[in-house]
């Protein structure tokens, strides 16, 4: 159930057979977040400063963000409708653009500086200006306009980290000279230059230097680029940039689940729907090879997967959290106004009412129709999905985010799982946090093994592996699909005496689980059915189940199923593995293990050889 106060227009099942969402749902879901913000602002508009944790920026930088990221929400909205909206909001981005340039104001917007937040906020509101300069910056006074240059020229020449940051200053710069304001033309082309070193084909980008592969790809590494060639007119550049989107949106239409909910994996998952804005982004620009009632299915299902589970909350405000408020999962960067990035999914609303991604029947997305599976390369993932459930499941053999993570640290777990779905999310600070989804060598002190830094092996159809060393310790692991299963094949190297744990997805409801563990198989079960199991295939002794309270973004109880052995024999040693996320009972598959060598019965007989780089051979049973 929706918890918009005003409710929604009825569905449309006729236009939108699938999620019953129209144009007229995107547009309603706007002007709620954006008059419950209203609350919440200061003198003359100049920031929003809404409730819920600090950023390390502190207060008025969180206000900024509240003003910048709310304006871009606005800008689309403005823009898609022609100006045609209620004049108050126009005039509350119009006098807050005002006061929160003048530095005589009381909320005056703080200074651009070297590596400041205020450098992505600027780009929001740079964007947001280009949409809407015929109805707010063109309607300036001559000494307003020029206050808001002065601010967003702060830009030029400043230092920013070196990831998508470098893409603010671009779009900012951009602007100015599109108004004839300050910019340095060097630096607007060196940023569009420093991405091409992070382009690793296929239509993937990592967020900088290392395997730094998120939802970063899609929200900024493929839209920045794309509407700073939208705003320059520059057709060679957006001839590149629509070739790459075209075959990013080619796998990425596969990370949504049948109920329109994306894969939980990488930082910043606030931002909650703005997750679908490259489907929005290839329709506005001409580069999407998706029919155009497919993007809309897709992009909608994402909209309203969380608007029925609660975000927006009550107040219509964006909360730090998944559906409801959940801090643990927030990187320190984010404050109350960051969930606000959310606005990028409203970019479709700058494509007109009358083009076929807004007026064809909605199309069934991939999910929809068949199972799937997914390789991708690129980053190291493969994918695998089933039409009986919905339910979305992404392997993890390539990102880390290595040149971030501590050599020594805590694994981050939005990057270090073996993997991540649409229905679950990691564990965080609790007794599970080392078990879902890691295999773990656990030495006679209780110290398990860390994955820290992955090494890539393989990613093919169906199949995938890499690598990881932690001291002594060293773990190859090999994934094999099959429908919802999920084999692991692990070869330990380790010292004798040291435990084998492997865990599966941990699975959250607001009750607590059904669970139960015999035989070699672990299992927790929600109420509505779903179901995380895990069967011990070969070389573990035992089942169990680990539970938690308050440690996951879904939902406040969980619980991780998992198979341990007891003893490692010291050496090398194989441990495979059956892992599901599904309504049904896990299946037994007969397992022979000779050396490196594993065949399963899946129920096509598989071959995996294992060794520096691990191979995979499916012959039918039939």
């Amino acid at each position: 159930m929706t918890r918009l106060p005003h409710g929604l227009p009825m569905p449309d099942a006729r236009r939108s057979p699938h999620t019953g969402w129209t144009r007229t749902h995107w547009e309603a879901v706007a002007d709620h977040l954006l008059t419950s913000v209203v609350p919440y602002a200061t003198d003359d508009f100049a920031q929003f400063r809404l409730p819920g944790r600090a950023s390390w920026s502190g207060q008025v930088s969180d206000g900024l963000e509240g003003f910048a990221r709310t304006f871009l929400l606005a800008a689309f909205r403005i823009a898609g409708a022609g100006g045609d909206v209620p004049p108050a909001l126009l005039e509350r981005y119009a006098q807050g653009l005002v006061a929160g340039t003048d530095p005589a104001h009381p909320f005056a917007w703080p200074a651009l500086t070297d590596m400041s937040q205020q450098l992505a906020e600027a780009a929001s509101v740079a964007l947001a200006l280009h949409e809407t300069r015929p109805w707010l910056f063109d309607r300036l006074t001559s000494a307003e306009q020029e206050r808001v240059v002065a601010w967003l020229a702060g830009a030029v020449g400043k230092r920013t980290p070196d990831n998508n940051w470098v893409l603010f200053r671009v779009v900012v710069e951009q602007f100015l000279a599109s108004v004839g304001g300050p910019h340095e033309p060097d630096e607007i082309t060196g940023g569009l230059e420093r991405i091409e070193e992070w382009y690793v084909g296929n239509g993937w980008y990592s967020d900088g230097k290392g395997k730094n592969f998120d939802y970063y790809c899609g929200w900024a590494m493929h839209q920045y680029p794309s509407l700073w060639a939208r705003m320059a007119g520059d057709k060679v550049r957006q001839e590149l940039y629509a070739g790459r989107l075209r075959r990013f949106l080619e796998q990425y239409q596969h990370f949504f689940a049948a109920d329109g909910g994306p894969v939980h994996q990488g930082r910043s998952l606030t931002y909650r729907f703005a997750a679908v804005a490259p489907f929005w982004l290839g329709a506005l620009t001409g580069a999407s090879p998706l029919p155009p009632g497919r993007t809309r299915r897709i992009a909608g299902g994402g909209l309203r997967h969380f608007v029925e589970r609660g975000a927006p909350d009550e107040r219509g405000l964006l909360t730090l959290g998944w559906y409801d408020e959940f801090l643990p999962t927030v990187q320190a960067y984010s404050g109350p106004a960051s969930p606000y990035w959310a606005s990028k999914a409203f970019l479709g609303l700058l494509v007109p009412p009358d083009h076929p991604v807004w007026t064809d029947p909605e199309e069934a997305a991939p999910v929809d129709v068949a199972d799937q599976v997914v390789p991708m390369p690129a980053p190291g993932w493969l994918l695998h999905s089933t039409r009986s459930d919905g339910v979305v499941r992404l392997l993890n053999h390539g990102s880390d985010r290595d040149r971030v993570q501590a050599l020594d640290g805590t694994p981050d777990p939005h990057y270090l799982k073996f993997a991540y779905t649409s229905h679950t999310g990691p564990e965080f600070d609790g007794p599970a946090s080392g078990v879902d989804n890691h295999l773990a060598v656990i030495a006679p002190d209780g110290t398990a093994s860390a994955r820290r830094r992955i090494e890539p092996l393989t990613v093919s159809d169906g199949f995938a592996a890499s690598a990881y060393q932690d001291g002594p310790v060293r773990v190859v692991t090999a994934s094999v699909v099959h429908g919802a299963v999920e084999v692991r094949i692990h070869q330990v190297t380790a010292p004798a005496g040291y435990q084998v744990r492997d865990g599966g997805h941990a699975l959250a409801a607001p009750t607590p689980l059904e669970s139960q563990a015999a035989d070699g198989v672990a299992l927790a079960r929600r109420p509505d059915g779903l179901c995380s199991a895990v069967r011990a295939l070969h070389g573990f002794t035992s089942a169990g189940v680990v539970t938690a309270e308050g440690t996951n973004a879904f939902a406040r109880h969980s619980a991780t199923p998992y198979v341990i052995a007891d003893a490692h024999p010291g050496g090398t040693a194989v441990y495979v593995t059956l892992v599901q996320l599904a309504a049904q009972e896990p299946p037994t598959v007969d397992v022979r293990v000779e050396d490196d060598l594993v065949v399963l019965s899946l129920p096509e007989t598989v071959t995996v050889r294992l060794g520096d780089t691990p191979t995979c051979e499916r012959a039918s049973t039939g």
